[in-house]
């Protein structure tokens, strides 16, 4: 794999965990995610990419 594609991957992945981290639980439940999901969907959304 490239290693710029992985470094996009990685970056996604950081971004996404950090940017949903920051929601409260109230926030996240109005999405329909709990904080158990926030690494698993941001391991979904890097490897999309």
């Amino acid at each position: 794999m490239d290693i710029r594609k992985t470094f996009k991957k990685w970056a996604a992945y950081q971004q996404t965990v950090r940017e949903l981290a920051a929601l409260d639980n109230r926030q996240l439940s109005d999405l329909g995610i709990t904080r158990t999901d926030i690494q698993r969907i941001a391991r979904d959304h890097a490897n999309t990419l």
